[in-house]
């Protein structure tokens, strides 16, 4: 599936001053940029560490939890691997939906402004 970006603007945009970009920086538009996307992935990056960490050290300390086998074949740790590789997509999946929803907006905004379109 290709991508749906729209081609490059052949307009020319201003360069931002360095001054410009500290300005920009200690604005409050920024810093609410700033923290809607630490609220979002902090949180879930610390979650998602400890998930693994979880998983990590049941397969080192409890073996005999993890060898439990659920059915045929399929034990515990397996389906823990297996859920291992099910949230880092979900965690991104989500995440590209709060970056849509929330963070680009902003952060367009901003861009639009410092280049002169506002």
């Amino acid at each position: 599936m290709a991508a749906e970006a729209p081609p490059p603007s052949k307009e020319q945009h201003k360069l931002p001053t360095p001054e410009e970009f500290t300005e920009v920086q200690e604005s409050a538009e920024f810093g609410e940029l700033r923290r809607s996307y630490r609220s979002f992935a902090f949180p879930l990056t610390i979650a998602f560490i400890v998930w693994y960490l979880l998983y990590v050290l049941l397969s080192n300390y409890a073996g005999d939890f993890m060898g439990t086998k659920l059915f045929g074949n399929i034990n515990v740790a397996l389906v823990f691997g297996v859920l291992q590789f099910v949230t880092t997509f979900l965690i991104a999946w989500w995440y590209s939906r709060h970056a849509a929803a929330e963070l680009d907006p902003k952060a367009e905004a901003i861009k639009t402004r410092m280049e002169g379109g506002a």
